[in-house]
């Protein structure tokens, strides 16, 4: 886990105001987490901007690349591009804890800002449910078309009049 370390900042340095940071995620970033079958290659930019104010520390994440995924329909391998913007809150408080997902409470001698863990967790976040290789989301969209090209919903129930 000593990689990790890699996407930690260093708060309790930094003035108030706003700092940026950048952080290169690839296969050894996904290699670190013992949980991973969802994503094991990739290439992104995650950048990071931190506004320290007096009460809270605001971070702004924009995460940018492609990482590689199997298709659900013909399990060919492709890769994604991947666009993600997220904001969390880290509010100084007596003890450490998480909130919710968008709310972290640290102390004042809180010394990093260990990023790691939610780069992955915004990356997941960041996948379709259906992953489609691009060869074959137009044979998909013809599939779930009428003659017009309008979409149209086919329901599992029966009877449900």
């Amino acid at each position: 886990m000593k990689f990790l370390r890699n996407y930690d900042i260093d708060v309790i340095r930094l003035r108030e105001g706003t700092h940026e940071f950048s952080f290169d995620v690839n296969d050894e970033f996904f290699s670190q987490f013992e949980d991973n079958n969802l994503v094991t290659h990739g290439n992104l930019i995650v950048k990071v901007v931190l506004n320290k104010d007096i009460n809270l520390i605001e971070a702004l994440f924009e995460i940018d690349g492609a990482v590689e995924q199997v298709c659900d329909r013909s399990l060919e391998t492709f890769d994604y591009p991947l666009h993600a913007a997220e904001k969390v809150l880290f509010k100084y408080g007596a003890e450490e804890q998480e909130i919710n997902e968008d709310i972290f409470i640290i102390t004042r001698d809180t010394p990093k800002l260990k990023l790691a863990q939610l780069i992955y967790e915004f990356i997941l976040l960041a996948l379709p449910a259906k992953k489609i290789h691009p060869d074959y989301i137009a044979e998909m969209y013809d599939e779930d078309c009428d003659d017009e090209g309008k979409l149209v919903y086919v329901s599992d129930e029966v009877g449900n009049e």
